[in-house]
């Protein structure tokens, strides 16, 4: 049954990826309906945590961002389905960065750097990171395996299709710190805003006016292994391309105090909202953990 499964995915994901991206959009308003109007996909979920996260919005405003984040999830679904077949000079015309160079200079002079991600507009596209940096500096991506083992090799074939390395979430720290051993020098991905486990929830903070716990892995993996920390500020320009800016969080994270790291990434995190609420994952059960009382 897996295997069946797989292979309507494969062929399903290849036949709709040969489509140009006018049509594929023209699919995405077709599914919008479907998805807000006709099914209402999580729209109690979607409501509440725009409710909750803007009060001071009225409830037209609130509205208009619901509006446009249906309209972007289901452009982000058909983009990462066009994934499949995107050719390295398009994603690299499709996802920019508009001051690289923050990036290049730690690698080239041999840093290991921790690049902080949030599920906001297509941040699966900075995979491309790869296509920019010297083979010899690796570019690995954090990822949750899939139950069902094809689909699961299938998305991974699609993720280092640029060159990068994907990295098993349970085998993360192994991994990470034999490189470190053997003197290899890398960049590595995390998406650091997802909701965490009960066994993972470490570090509580406000986020949106909201008592929020966020998992801290990945400022213990930086101070373990002195990984320069920046934080990927994604701006969706519009349909089918985002660009990036790297802000530096810090250069010497051994010099920073508990939880200093994570912080600074849930106030830059809220900025990126702020300046476009609607390109964030409102659909996630974000604060679905309560701190005890």
């Amino acid at each position: 049954m897996k295997r069946l499964s797989y292979w309507f995915t494969y062929l399903g994901m290849h036949l709709l990826a040969l489509l140009p991206f006018n049509i594929l959009y023209l699919l995405s308003d077709c599914l919008y309906v479907i998805l807000r109007h006709v099914v209402g996909y999580r729209k109690k979920v979607v409501r509440a945590n725009l409710f909750n996260s803007f009060p001071e919005k009225t409830e037209a405003e609130l509205k208009e961002i619901e509006r446009k984040f249906y309209h972007y999830i289901c452009d982000y679904l058909v983009e990462e389905v066009k994934m499949a077949r995107l050719s390295s000079e398009e994603i690299k015309l499709r996802m920019s960065f508009d001051n690289f160079e923050v990036f290049m200079e730690r690698a080239k002079r041999g840093d290991n750097i921790a690049l902080l991600i949030p599920h906001y507009g297509n941040f699966e596209w900075l995979i491309n990171i790869k296509l920019l940096v010297p083979q010899e500096y690796p570019i690995l991506h954090i990822y949750k395996p899939l139950h069902n083992p094809y689909i699961d090799g299938m998305l991974k074939q699609i993720r280092t299709q640029y060159g990068g390395v994907n990295v098993a979430k349970h085998d993360t720290v192994r991994t990470l710190v034999k490189m470190h051993k053997d003197g290899t020098r890398f960049g590595v991905g995390f998406i650091t805003d997802q909701s965490p486990n009960k066994t993972e929830a470490k570090y509580w903070t406000t986020f949106l006016h909201q008592d929020t716990v966020f998992m801290d892995g990945a400022e213990k993996l930086a101070k373990m292994l002195d990984m320069c920390v920046l934080y990927a500020d994604i701006h969706r320009v519009r349909r089918g391309y985002c660009s990036v800016h790297f802000d530096v969080i810090t250069d010497h994270p051994k010099d920073t105090n508990d939880g200093e790291i994570t912080e600074a990434f849930v106030r830059k995190l809220e900025q990126t909202i702020h300046r476009d609420p609607p390109y964030w994952f409102w659909s996630h059960k974000r604060w679905k953990i309560k701190r005890n009382v």
